[in-house]
């Protein structure tokens, strides 16, 4: 093979084909979520692949630029690919929703851009579903994303996944409790967020607070458990923000008991996510024997203000290829094209198969008519091959 031409067959590192059984499979899950999240009153949102760098890392740019795919437009202005669709949604409603009624309800389906070391379940361009609830600042409305989070999971065929919920204030207020410089608040924060727990005894012991206090931050990562962990929160927690934010998380637990979804729910007080924009409730949602969430969401209060256009808000991403992966391996699916109806002919009857074809799916089968006469053997060894439940020979 010449190599131009072996060039010319590759596709861009972190990216794929969806051959058709997975194509099948991916559009059956982006169809079965969007359906779930029109019943709970979410309206379709499409944005741009492409949007101003500028916009894309308001608020966030330090921590996001570095993994973003950029460009420039003739007029030289920085453009980018997505990263994600939370903060292109709120550039649509800070510009053009701006006197809508609140609340606000939003679904996607999207494909979003980052730079990742490639493996399964991460690559540089995904797929996600989602929803954004904008308005409202309770715990109600963050109830509802869970629960939401939770049924599109389910919806998928998945039971077998736990949902890890932490608070974003929780922390905060144990950064303000000890007074923290910004430095290492950013240094604590990050290792947190990738689980580094050796970094973060590091960091610990680097400070001069007392015992009883580095004990109380050590204690973060394996802050986790059922509801019970709450109380053993507050009673390590002496200040009246990370005890608000407890009682944020209780709230939210009740409402859960009576969506009755309650049974996947643990709370992970050392879960930070990774996004700078999260200001409350946050959570992601794990299965068995995968090192990554499917599922990743929050609270961002700010964001909008960054816009100019002050809203509360809170919403998940559902990870398409990561549901895809979860479902294989539970066996929660055994996804197939269907295929009703190969029709073929011999010579001189094209007319009466095509009519016949038609008429097959008008009735709603799926059919193919075969490209030129052939034989009744040949026909029958298409049919077997392209796996037809049944064959129509005209002759």
């Amino acid at each position: 093979m010449k190599p131009m031409l072996k060039n010319s067959l590759k596709i861009p590192y972190g990216t794929r084909d969806f051959l058709p059984l997975e194509a099948a499979c991916k559009r059956s899950i982006e169809s079965s979520l969007m359906n779930l999240f029109t019943k709970w009153g979410y309206d379709e949102i499409v944005t741009p692949s492409i949007e101003y760098l500028d916009t894309l890392t308001i608020g966030n740019g330090q921590a996001i630029e570095p993994h973003m795919f950029k460009f420039f437009d003739r007029q030289n202005r920085t453009l980018a690919l997505r990263h994600e669709m939370t903060t292109p949604i709120a550039r649509v409603v800070a510009s053009r929703m701006r006197d809508a009624v609140r609340p606000l309800k939003f679904s996607y389906v999207s494909n979003v851009y980052r730079y990742e070391q490639a493996q399964a379940g991460r690559q540089c361009e995904f797929y996600q579903a989602g929803v954004e609830f904008m308005g409202p600042s309770t715990a109600e409305a963050d109830a509802e994303i869970i629960a939401l989070a939770i049924q599109g999971l389910k919806q998928c065929g998945l039971e077998n996944f736990t949902v890890c919920i932490g608070q974003i204030e929780f922390i905060n207020g144990l950064m303000s409790e000890f007074n923290f410089s910004e430095e290492i608040q950013i240094n604590i924060r990050e290792a947190l967020e990738k689980r580094n727990l050796v970094k973060l005894h590091e960091i610990i012991e680097q400070t001069q607070l007392p015992e009883r206090s580095k004990k109380i931050l050590s204690s973060l990562p394996i802050l986790h458990g059922d509801k019970e962990i709450l109380k053993k929160a507050w009673d390590i927690a002496c200040n009246e923000q990370s005890r608000r934010a407890l009682d944020n998380l209780s709230a939210i637990y009740q409402l859960l008991e009576s969506y009755g979804v309650a049974e996947f729910v643990k709370f992970d007080l050392g879960v930070i996510r990774d996004f700078d924009y999260y200001t409350g409730m946050v959570f992601e949602i794990y299965t068995p024997e995968m090192g990554f969430p499917l599922c990743g969401g929050g609270r961002y209060d700010r964001m909008l203000s960054d816009f100019g256009a002050a809203c509360p808000s809170t919403g998940f991403a559902l990870g398409i290829e990561r549901i895809m992966l979860a479902v294989e391996r539970e066996g929660a699916s055994s996804e197939t094209l269907k295929k009703d109806c190969f029709v073929a002919y011999t010579p001189g009857k094209i007319k009466t198969a095509i009519e016949s074809a038609q008429r097959k799916r008008n009735e709603g089968l799926v059919v193919e008519l075969a490209p030129s006469a052939m034989t009744k053997e040949e026909a029958e060894a298409y049919q077997k091959e392209k796996k037809y439940a049944s064959l129509l020979y005209v002759e």
